[in-house]
């Protein structure tokens, strides 16, 4: 029993390392960007990259919606060692995502305007920041969509550290061309949604050459359109793309509470927090993303026993990076804060750094949130899942930011995610022991 416990650790930390890092390197491009843009151009254009954060969240939200969902049924036609069903479930996710980033790219640029205003950018050198990023992001929405589930579906087919090299490029790729078209060439935002997009569409291409190729298991595979498939893939992947659009959702509604009851500087100290907030919670997805394969494949043997362990293992690992992260980050907001505010601002850098200590309490918790969610959806109870995914990512976090703004002023607003996520982990609790009571039921 021992022996298949260190066997389960391995293989886990074997998933999780790459997702882990698959998603530090995604959380990077948005980093990275703004880094430059506050360098190359100035703090306005670094909050014009934050205004149109949710878009991109939007996107990656629906991508790791499809991915999830459609590698739960992956892995368990694999448990099955039904390798025919499992290569034409992946060419479908892959057929009607290309669908419906025709359709983000053209909505999108023809209703720019109305889109920019939306975001918050009404007028002003703001309002043209925004239209400029976003020109150049919406084109290239196939390959922002496909990358992500391009990289999880690798893991799957059984290449996890190729999967990780390959977002490495993409960020590496990302930085050269930030570095090249901000600072050399002074193309301002307008070259950081270009350098984001010419990287995504590198990892399309490298990991076309692996789908393309005869390693893996996974094929390319023509079939008769099955909408149940579809419909099965949403219904798995919802949570998992809503923890996802939680980040761009809260950004978008922190960023409209700001304007109206601060000032544009607090969105400026909102922009760093959101980015550090995003690298841990993405971490935390990434470990349950890491999980996820593992659990979805014991399940479908039907091995309960070891569905519990993983959990186990996914929970320690969870509690040790969220909470390691908040003893590592609180001695460096200082530091952190200077990559992005001048120090000609001493004000706005001291501010941001009051801000981004009290964000790092919400550390404490997120991790085991969206650890059990992830738990949830691999084993296809995606309704208990729904509910703490939309707890912490919607109801719990905006009808917090909504009360503790009317009621307690908004200097009190950067408290919002430690409220919510506390909620949502007394709702998690309970949730996971009805989802035990129903399985012990079950037996």
């Amino acid at each position: 029993m021992q022996q298949e416990g260190r066997a389960l650790k391995r293989e886990l930390i074997r998933f999780i390392i790459p997702s882990v890092a698959a998603q530090w390197v995604y959380a990077l491009y948005t980093m990275v960007d703004g880094m430059f843009v506050a360098k190359g151009v100035s703090e306005t254009a670094l909050t014009a990259v934050n205004l149109s954060f949710p878009v991109i969240t939007a996107m990656f939200a629906l991508s790791l919606t499809f991915a999830v969902g459609t590698s739960t049924m992956v892995a368990i036609a694999m448990g099955k060692k039904d390798m025919d069903q499992a290569s034409e479930i992946f060419t479908q996710n892959m057929t009607v995502q290309l669908i419906l980033a025709v359709v983000i790219s053209v909505a999108g640029l023809a209703g720019l305007d109305g889109l920019a205003g939306l975001l918050g950018a009404r007028e002003g050198a703001l309002f043209t920041y925004v239209k400029e990023y976003l020109s150049w992001i919406l084109p290239f929405s196939a390959a922002f969509l496909l990358s992500y589930s391009f990289e999880i579906l690798l893991k799957i087919d059984g290449y996890p550290k190729k999967a990780t090299m390959i977002v490495v490029v993409g960020v590496i790729a990302n930085c050269i061309l930030d570095w090249l078209l901000v600072i050399v060439l002074r193309k301002g935002v307008a070259g950081a949604a270009l350098a984001t997009s010419l990287s995504q569409v590198c990892v399309i291409v490298l990991y076309l050459r692996h789908f393309l190729g005869k390693r893996g298991v996974l094929r390319f595979k023509g079939s008769t359109f099955k909408a149940s498939q579809v419909f099965r893939a949403l219904g798995n992947g919802f949570p998992s793309g809503l923890t996802e659009l939680s980040a761009g959702v809260v950004t978008f509604v922190f960023n409209h509470v700001i304007l109206l009851y601060l000032d544009q500087d607090a969105l400026v100290s909102y922009t760093i927090v959101s980015y550090v907030n995003a690298l841990v919670v993405m971490s935390a997805t990434g470990i349950a993303q890491g999980s996820q394969p593992l659990i979805s494949y014991h399940h479908g043997m039907g091995d309960g026993e070891g569905c519990r362990k993983l959990l186990r293992y996914e929970l320690a690992a969870a509690g040790i990076l969220c909470i390691g992260a908040f003893f590592l980050l609180l001695p460096s907001a200082g530091w952190i804060v200077s990559l992005y505010v001048s120090p000609s601002l001493p004000a706005l850098r001291e501010s941001s750094v009051k801000v981004f200590r009290i964000f790092l309490t919400s550390f404490w918790l997120v991790g085991f949130n969206i650890a059990v969610s992830g738990y949830l959806t691999a084993v296809e109870r995606a309704g208990l899942a729904l509910i703490i995914s939309a707890g912490r990512g919607f109801v719990l976090m905006i009808g917090a930011l909504v009360l503790i703004a009317c009621y307690l002023g908004g200097e009190m607003i950067w408290w919002t995610p430690l409220t919510a996520e506390g909620l949502c982990f007394v709702i998690t609790c309970a949730l996971y022991a009805y989802h035990v009571r129903t399985e012990e039921r079950r037996r």
